[in-house]
């Protein structure tokens, strides 16, 4: 079983419930593991799941704006499932870097794991 990493991507988005988070956005930092099984020993792209495919993804769910981060993880997580049915889990954890939380210095976010078969 192999895991790739995408690390401490960055995004500027609107994702949110509150008005003004539609209008000025916020910072975002997304990270994502994906396990799978790779059925052998790995020398080529093709044995192995491309973590561009898998940018790519959360890149355009980074440009839909959606009200609830716990939305978000679980539609980006669909998405990259279906790149490769060899993906066995995935692992998401996306950070809100700016929340609208008056006189609040920190991040919010949500983790989210979910298993194939």
């Amino acid at each position: 079983m192999f895991t790739i990493h995408l690390n401490k991507l960055a995004f500027f988005s609107h994702h949110g419930m509150h008005e003004e988070e539609a209008i000025t956005g916020s910072g975002f930092e997304i990270d994502v593991s994906v396990q799978f099984d790779a059925g052998g020993k790995v020398t080529s792209i093709h044995q192995t799941i491309n973590y561009v495919a898998v940018y790519g993804v959360i890149k355009n769910h980074m440009i839909q704006p959606v009200a609830l981060l716990e939305t978000l993880a679980q539609n980006i997580t669909e998405d990259i499932y279906l790149l490769d049915n060899r993906i066995r889990t995935i692992n998401i954890s996306i950070n809100k870097l700016h929340p609208p939380i008056k006189n609040f210095v920190g991040s919010v976010g949500v983790s989210y794991s979910k298993a194939f078969k």
